[in-house]
């Protein structure tokens, strides 16, 4: 029998149950304890997984020379001090987003990992997706065309945060989607919010992006909305694409649509429209939280780098520093 990697978990209180139903599914994977401060969620958790062990001490999972990696999900200000503390105790890391507070922390994350020789990862989770992973294929095989924009609204009624504004909640999802279709670090960004419950952190804001050509990216989000939406817009000068992530099944539609100028005519800025087929592809319908985990153990086994490391966290984390700047600056433009 191929030997298992014993893993524990830290913080069960909103994405923690995920990760933990996951990973204790995988063949691959031992369980071996579960960490939180508030006895609650260990209750909890202990009545479906009565076989693991239950500490509210984060020590005991440090301490254990069994644990081989360790899974944070926890709320990011307290992200680099319990990562590097495994990482100096030579256990693999598995960050919720966003990595780190801050984007020097996250160098340091990195910087430790290498030097411990351990995995270091981020659950950038959409990117496990059978739809993001199929726009990628479009995007690499050219058949959007040039890519024109990026327009995206992630908006519901909370999860409010008490330690970050919703873009450090919200907007990373659209952020690393964007960094992993796109392969490219935008130069500038903009972003104007509001504050509207009294504790200086933005429950609503717009976001631009731009890089050096012509492409921009769009993204709304928002925790005081009536309704939940999930859709993301990606134009090209081929085809289009829609991605509604609230679909059961039909979560990505391609449009065979186009729009260029006809130079030939009189008046050189008239537009020619083409209109083709709208298309549904078949997506893969893997749970993409499951695809994840099981990419992390793959890592530690065969020593591979994770497709969502430090490196893609540290690039995101840059981004919602250099938004921050810019709603200090009521939306003017920085560098990235």
């Amino acid at each position: 029998m191929d030997k298992k990697v014993n893993i524990a978990l830290v913080g069960v209180g909103y994405w923690g149950p995920n990760l933990l139903r996951n990973f204790f599914q995988l063949d691959s994977v031992s369980v071996l304890a579960v960490c939180d401060l508030k006895q609650e969620n260990l209750d909890k958790m202990k009545k479906f997984y009565p076989a693991v062990n239950f500490t509210k001490n984060y020590e005991d999972l440090i301490n254990n020379p069994e644990i081989e990696a360790i899974v944070i999900a926890t709320p990011v200000h307290s992200h680099f001090a319990l990562a590097s503390k495994a990482l100096e105790n030579n256990k693999h890391v598995l960050l919720e987003k966003p990595m780190t507070s801050t984007a020097q922390e996250a160098q340091r994350l990195i910087d430790l990992a290498k030097a411990k020789n351990k995995i270091l990862m981020v659950d950038h989770t959409f990117l496990y997706t059978g739809a993001i992973k199929k726009i990628k294929e479009m995007i690499v095989n050219n058949e959007l065309g040039d890519l024109y924009y990026f327009s995206s609204q992630r908006i519901n009624l909370g999860l409010i945060q008490e330690d970050v504004n919703v873009a450090w909640d919200l907007a990373v999802h659209d952020l690393s989607i964007m960094d992993y279709l796109i392969g490219e670090v935008p130069d500038r960004v903009s972003a104007i919010g509001t504050a509207h419950l009294g504790k200086n952190k933005e429950e609503m804001m717009h976001i631009m992006l731009r890089f050096n050509h012509r492409f921009s990216v769009y993204i709304f989000v928002s925790w005081l909305s009536p309704l939940k939406i999930r859709q993301m817009m990606i134009g090209g000068s081929k085809k289009m694409i829609l991605y509604d992530d609230i679909e059961p099944v039909e979560k990505v539609k391609i449009y065979d649509k186009s729009v260029t100028l006809n130079y030939d005519t009189n008046n050189m800025f008239w537009p020619l429209y083409r209109e083709g087929d709208t298309y549904i592809p078949k997506l893969d319908q893997k749970e993409a939280l499951k695809t994840e985990c099981e990419h992390f153990i793959d890592c530690i086994i065969n020593n591979k780098q994770p497709l969502t490391d430090g490196a893609a966290g540290l690039k995101i984390v840059k981004i919602l520093e250099a938004i921050n700047l810019s709603l200090e600056k009521n939306g003017a433009e920085v560098n990235i």
